[in-house]
């Protein structure tokens, strides 16, 4: 019983790939041999492998079988043999897909795709971010980088996890970040001085900058004052945490109601929305495109940043703009829809 035991640990420990060689092997063996023993019950060299498939697999349809004694000892052999070796590299396939998972739910695998979102530093927030990235676009593939060592959302395939220092190179690269989209970086919520963990964000977003400095990256700030540090890595755009918060707490209190309005414009399943669409070639003024946009029943809300031109409504509309309406989300497919058509 030892000398077994000794003998199954060897062979556990040889590698998967030579296991596999050894068994395609075997089966093509088998079947030239069980032809060659007994053509006239085989007919074909292939019939000879379909046989030895099903005998190793215990399945025994009967519509071949071994008739000569010499064919039944080959029988008894591929038996003994043909079905421990599937067995094992059955056991083998097992624990590699058992192997990948542990991986994938420990952040050590790397992400291959393009155009995906990557989320830096997992917290309740980062949460409430996934959930409206895939309220949005339910296509859309997300990576977390976290220093945390397991999977924060195993329920989801499309959300794929990287374990590791995010201002790290190798972890970027891991995340295929010179593929991504975007890039939101939230504040680690496991510092408590504020100054620090707008440090680290600031850390990361430089490395995101060296790396692809052309991706859309947003930034959580936890004290205003810093940021006009983030300007110089060209940080795109920036939420102000706690200050957010105590200003919408503020506006509630004196303003009663309009935290209402916040809240509804900040979410996709509550009424009207913020939406992008495009510029139409016969809008030549903002007031042109005021009222393109408010016969489908959209208001005109920006250009980019400014949220001034409902006041400079006879001014041209200049060739890099962006603008963006208040609407739902039947409103804005209509909208999109007449460009599409213009465009057609």
């Amino acid at each position: 019983m030892p000398f077994f035991i000794r003998t199954m640990m060897k062979v556990l420990r040889v590698p998967n790939r030579t296991i596999f060689i050894v068994v395609i092997a075997f089966v093509f063996g088998s079947a030239t041999i069980a032809y060659a023993l007994e053509p006239s019950t085989f007919h074909t060299w292939f019939n000879a492998l379909y046989w030895v498939m099903t005998t190793m697999a215990t399945v025994g349809y009967g519509d071949f079988f071994a008739k000569t004694n010499i064919g039944k000892a080959f029988t008894i052999f591929l038996y003994v043999f043909g079905i421990g070796l599937l067995s094992l590299i059955i056991g083998k396939i097992i624990d590699l897909l058992s192997t990948i998972y542990k991986h994938w739910e420990a952040g050590k695998l790397n992400f291959h795709g393009k155009d995906h979102i990557i989320i830096i530093n997992w917290s309740k927030k980062a949460q409430y971010a996934i959930d409206e990235i895939l309220s949005f676009s339910p296509s859309s593939h997300i990576v977390i980088i976290d220093e945390s060592d397991k999977h924060p959302v195993t329920d989801r395939h499309e959300i794929h996890f990287i374990s590791g220092d995010p201002s790290s190179e190798d972890i970027l690269e891991k995340a295929m970040l010179k593929q991504a989209k975007a890039v939101i970086i939230f504040a680690d919520t496991r510092i408590d001085e504020p100054a620090l963990a707008d440090g680290k964000t600031l850390l990361i977003a430089s490395s995101i900058e060296r790396l692809h400095p052309n991706v859309h990256t947003t930034v959580e700030i936890t004290q205003d004052k810093n940021t006009k540090n983030f300007r110089h890595v060209k940080v795109n755009d920036f939420v102000l945490s706690y200050d957010a918060v105590s200003r919408l707490a503020v506006r509630a209190a004196l303003q009663q109601g309009s935290s209402e309005i916040i809240n509804q414009l900040i979410r996709r399943d509550v009424g009207d929305d913020i939406h992008e669409i495009p510029v139409r070639p016969e809008w030549r003024t903002y007031k042109d495109a005021f009222m393109g946009t408010l016969e489908y029943g959209a208001t005109l809300l920006s250009d980019r940043d400014d949220l001034g031109i409902n006041r400079k409504l006879n001014e041209p509309i200049p060739a890099d703009a962006r603008l963006f309406v208040v609407s739902d989300e039947e409103t804005h497919r209509k909208l999109l829809e007449v460009d599409k058509r213009q465009n057609s």
